[in-house]
């Protein structure tokens, strides 16, 4: 299975609360689309440590790819997990993939499940085939394939590219039981419900 984390995100905020933050924030992302790197850096680190979601984002971004610094998984490890627990659905998503890949800490599937549903259940379609994905395979984690169903039946209907096919390999092993149970899951799954 192939993780695709980390896209560089270049989304302006422009809160008045966040006072030099936000500045700094602002001053990196200019930095970065000028492909000034090493100055991004630093202002996306001065708002990182300033606790700004984004700038933790982007920062990670920059470690995880080498931009402006030497790669650092563990820096991106990091500030990924920061943006992470403030809610950022792909540093979500990030962070699942660096917990799969064990870059920047150990491997450690479960856990890389765990941050693709979180990620998953605010509608991140790359996060949900994952979470698909793991759970067909049962890579690393029980096979479930009610589960992997539910989760595929998302990606779908988020428009992931590859998650037709995935749900057709997977309906292929199910019972009709299975099918039906599948089915239930993904109509909580929708409406928000525990699963």
């Amino acid at each position: 299975m192939t993780m695709k984390p980390f896209k560089l995100t270049v989304v302006a905020l422009l809160f008045s609360a966040f006072g030099q933050v936000a500045a700094d924030y602002e001053d990196g992302l200019a930095a970065a689309q000028r492909g000034d790197y090493e100055t991004a850096l630093q202002e996306f680190k001065d708002a990182a440590e300033d606790g700004l979601m984004m700038a933790q984002y982007n920062l990670a971004i920059l470690y995880f790819s080498g931009r402006g610094t030497e790669q650092n998984f563990a820096e991106a490890f990091r500030w990924t997990a920061a943006a992470a627990d403030q809610g950022h659905t792909q540093a979500q998503f990030n962070l699942g993939a660096l917990y799969y890949e064990g870059q920047g800490t150990g491997k450690n599937r479960q856990t890389a499940l765990e941050w693709y549903e979180k990620a998953g259940s605010a509608d991140y379609a790359p996060a949900q085939y994952n979470a698909a994905e793991m759970y067909f395979r049962g890579d690393g984690i029980e096979r479930n394939l009610v589960r992997a169903h539910a989760w595929a039946s998302r990606a779908l209907e988020n428009d992931h590219e590859e998650a037709p096919a995935l749900l057709e390999n997977i309906e292929a092993d199910m019972s009709a039981a299975q099918l039906s149970e599948a089915r239930r899951l993904f109509a909580r799954m929708k409406i928000g419900m525990d699963y």
